[in-house]
């Protein structure tokens, strides 16, 4: 049995014409992968953003009810490890550079080998002492650690998304006629910084003249319409730079037969606002759809489902069991997603009534496919919260509380019983937490109201939402001060 999950970050749902027709964006060999595979048309974050997305999507269980940024617990049951016990090979091919920062431990490690290609966004690459020349005018941000590695990126292919993808080629070409595999390709782009060659922005017929920007600061969006447009169109371009180089692997797929015995998965970790609800990038305004609503494509050996699409509710969690079916392994009880296959050949038209979603510390949001329920803190000060780990790292940092005396130890996971510390949320790191722009609890109806831009005022209804989300946070097994903390005890 063979196995390949694509995770393209920060992949826009809405750019994609698979699931939007009036997309500008061109991604033809998504659309040409999208031909051999079920798209699934109700698929959800769980923890946001890139390492816990990551750690869902390893474990099968929804961390940012308990901990945000970080690597892999000590405790944690991995796909990684599954598969080296069922004597399956598993490599990933990334540009990452997250999984090789304090923070992203234990993710690339565990895999049978790994290969990370270098030069994205802060990576520390390029070592020089003297800085580099930082352009004279611009919108957003600039980073002199990036501006040292743009140097080197001189040709297409020394771009670290098309490095990336070719070298999952390079690894089918050799591994292909082997047996009992797992590739694990994730390609940054179009992760911000938007930078490709000028080329893939002429395909936008972009006419912007202002300032160089092409990496926005996240919050509310300052720009005017003008840059915004052309903040879109590098995205576009960027993400179309992907898709080309996607294609390679799809390439790649078709000339050595993989189609027959291979499963392939397409999805991201998040989505990504450029405008939208007056907003730019993440983590710190609410939860809407553009952030949480995700594309997913599911091939099945002998294209078994072409063409179907499934409106099930799925969440990245579903992604570890789906692969564990797949190969004949056994499902581990501490995983909480569902395997896709009950889907995929028709066993059950559903497998969960709901999808639980958020950042640590921050809202928690759930749909029901029907409504979107963003469910803020009930005090000001955020509390009671706790974040728990055995491996206290958080983004490019150490977690920490300005008075250690706060932190507790023991075992307070009813999922493990290895001691972790109890860290009290809060303050002014995103590894305690991010800081939202505005709290404040609504409710959208998305079946007339996608993009929620009309909060509903309904109490029987949101009566009802409560009540499923404080059973999927049950489910979840979230700590009992969340309870508390959202209002409901």
């Amino acid at each position: 049995m063979k196995a390949i999950v694509v995770l393209i970050d920060t992949l826009n749902r809405h750019s994609l014409s698979v699931y939007n027709p009036e997309t500008l964006v061109q991604t033809p060999n998504i659309e040409r992968f999208s031909h051999k595979s079920a798209v699934f048309t109700n698929h959800w974050s769980g923890s946001l953003p890139c390492m816990p997305a990551r750690r869902d999507i390893f474990t099968g269980r929804l961390s940012f009810l308990e901990r945000g940024w970080g690597g892999l617990e000590p405790f944690d049951v991995t796909l990684q490890e599954q598969l080296t016990k069922n004597g399956v090979f598993s490599h990933i091919v990334t540009d990452h550079y997250h999984y090789f920062a304090t923070g992203g431990e234990n993710y690339c490690q565990t895999f049978t080998t790994w290969d990370f290609h270098r030069g994205q966004e802060f990576d520390p690459w390029v070592s020089r002492v003297k800085p580099a020349v930082l352009p004279s005018s611009y919108l957003g941000r600039v980073n002199n650690q990036y501006e040292l590695n743009r140097q080197k990126l001189v040709n297409e292919e020394d771009y670290p998304g098309p490095r990336t993808l070719q070298a999952a080629c390079d690894w089918l070409e050799n591994n292909h006629n082997a047996d009992d595999f797992f590739l694990m390709v994730e390609p940054f782009d179009p992760h911000e910084p938007f930078d490709c060659p000028q080329e893939y922005l002429d395909l936008y017929k972009d006419t912007y003249t202002g300032p160089r920007y092409n990496w926005p600061n996240y919050g509310v969006n300052p720009e005017t319409p003008e840059a915004t447009e052309h903040l879109r169109n590098r995205y576009a371009a960027t993400l179309t730079m992907v898709d080309r180089w996607f294609g390679k692997l799809l390439d790649k797929m078709d000339q050595h037969n993989l189609w027959e015995d291979t499963l392939v998965i397409l999805t991201t970790d998040h989505g990504f606002l450029l405008g939208e609800h007056d907003c730019l990038g993440k983590n710190v305004m609410s939860v809407y759809n553009e952030l949480a609503h995700l594309p997913l494509m599911v091939h099945l050996p002998n294209n078994r489902g072409a063409g179907e699409r499934i409106d099930a509710i799925t969440q990245n969690i579903d992604l570890m069991p789906t692969l564990l079916e797949h190969f004949g392994i056994s499902i581990p009880q501490e995983v909480q997603g569902h395997t896709l296959m009950e889907l995929l050949e028709h066993r059950t038209d559903r497998i969960r009534d709901v999808a639980l979603y958020g950042y640590f510390g921050m809202d928690i949001n759930m749909t029901d496919g029907m409504y979107t329920y963003l469910r803020t803190a009930a005090r000001e000060d955020n509390q009671p919260c706790n974040l728990y780990t055995a491996l206290p790292t958080a983004f490019r940092s150490f977690t920490r509380r300005p008075d250690m005396n706060e932190v507790e130890s023991g075992r307070f996971l009813p999922h493990t019983n290895y001691p972790v510390f109890k860290f009290p949320a809060g303050g002014s790191g995103p590894e305690l937490g991010h800081k939202a722009l505005e709290r404040k609890t609504v409710l959208f109806d998305i079946q007339n109201d996608y993009f929620q831009t009309k909060p509903l005022t309904d109490s029987v209804l949101e009566a009802k939402m409560v009540k499923k989300m404080i059973q999927a946070m049950k489910e979840a097994q979230a700590p009992e001060e969340q309870y508390a903390r959202l209002g409901f005890i």
